[in-house]
């Protein structure tokens, strides 16, 4: 069942000035505190906040999503997630950051956190790949993951059907090859 706070969502997709303004009032305050707390400054602060909001606008502009979970616990798991990261990056030890900050969560919202991260690292990590592969790989691969078929595809590349499809097949056997050769992908659940 959708969580009344996916107001906030729709405000996030509609650019409702009004709800963003409160969205920020009401929310980003115990971010600022979570990441000041764990060796953090505010300009990180507002940067993990911000970074989550465009996540969530991603992923409610280009999926089903539905918000089932008060948004301030949703969004500080998300920014938790992503300040641990951070922290991970520059090798800081000696973290506070605990799971009984005020919140009243539930395994739905832990759960609806986790695969939201999960997925979006998964998606980071398909086009760190993608970029390492040829022009022409990742061109096709674009085109057919945005929804062309494969005769679409082959007329504006330029090429036959046939060798479309099998250079499609060809790239998308590259592009799994170097995400499994990647360190990030056994911790990422696939």
């Amino acid at each position: 069942m959708q969580h009344p706070d996916h107001k906030y969502i729709d405000a996030l997709i509609n650019n409702d000035r009004v709800l963003l303004d409160e969205l920020y009032r009401k929310f980003s305050g115990k971010i600022k505190w979570m990441v000041l707390k764990n060796h953090g400054t505010e300009a990180e602060a507002a940067d993990i906040f911000q970074d989550a909001l465009l996540s969530l606008f991603d992923k409610a502009t280009t999926q089903d999503f539905r918000l089932t979970c008060p948004l301030d616990a949703f969004l500080y798991l998300i920014c938790k997630k992503k300040w641990l990261n951070e922290l991970d990056k520059k090798k800081i030890g000696e973290v506070t950051i605990t799971d009984d900050d005020g919140y009243i969560l539930s395994e739905d919202s832990f759960k609806l956190a986790e695969e939201f991260t999960v997925q979006e690292d998964r998606l980071k990590l398909i086009a760190e790949k993608l970029e390492e592969l040829g022009d022409v790989c990742r061109q096709l691969l674009n085109l057919s993951w945005g929804g062309k078929s494969m005769e679409e595809v082959a007329a504006i590349v330029g090429v036959t059907y046939a060798y479309a499809r099998k250079k499609k097949s060809e790239c998308m056997a590259k592009l799994v090859e170097r995400m499994k050769s990647s360190p990030q992908f056994d911790s990422l659940k696939w």
